[in-house]
């Protein structure tokens, strides 16, 4: 006597959340933020009040141990509050009802790599608080996350006015010096005739 065995029906595909992009940023930049914000104090009742009643399980005792090596390494994430997040994984519904999402912050020097998953709460479900955080800082690589130092600008030289040739004196100087000095030859040749003609009188 053959048995038929029960044929288990595929779980649902994830469909997109009905969530606009101003929306994932609230949700996303709340959750981070309030998590820096317990590492820099270590007290983390807050963020555990924050959180869906599954992540509310948590002690805060058991989400300092969880977050330790984040306070140890001095993460810090509050650059998320000025940074938009870049999704790897947008928005979508699980087929437990769970919101899940995926991305990172491209920050310098270190990249925050998250991903989160919302729970409906409220009366209506209208609203939703994370389910679980998971967040792992990796040092940036991407040229986009340290962009280069701007090229030094050669200095600009100043444009020099042309130079104007010296003013030379009138060659009429030069011309005076000759006759000056053609006249003083011509003196000093007559006094020489004339001593000559005395030394020969004498002789005479």
């Amino acid at each position: 006597m053959g048995s038929v065995a029960n044929a288990q029906a595929p779980a649902p595909a994830p469909k997109q959340a009905q969530i606009d992009r101003n929306g994932v940023i609230i949700l996303v930049r709340s959750a981070l933020l309030a998590l820096d914000q317990a590492n820099k104090t270590g007290n983390y009742t807050v963020l555990r009040d924050l959180g869906a009643p599954a992540f509310q399980v948590n002690t805060a005792a058991r989400l300092a141990e969880i977050f330790a090596a984040q306070r140890r390494d001095n993460v810090d994430l509050s650059g998320v509050a000025v940074i938009d997040p870049q999704l790897s994984l947008l928005p979508q519904i699980e087929a437990n009802g769970m919101m899940r999402m995926a991305g990172f912050f491209p920050s310098v020097p270190t990249q925050v790599n998250f991903e989160l998953t919302y729970a409906p709460v409220g009366v209506s479900g209208g609203c939703s608080a994370f389910r679980s955080i998971s967040v792992l800082p990796r040092p940036c690589r991407r040229r986009s996350c340290n962009p280069p130092p701007p090229r030094p600008q050669p200095p600009r030289t100043a444009v020099q006015p042309p130079r104007r040739k010296p003013h030379r004196a009138p060659q009429a100087t030069h011309a005076g010096a000759r006759s000056i000095n053609t006249k003083t030859l011509r003196r000093r040749a007559a006094v020489f005739n004339l001593a000559s003609q005395v030394v020969n009188v004498q002789n005479q």
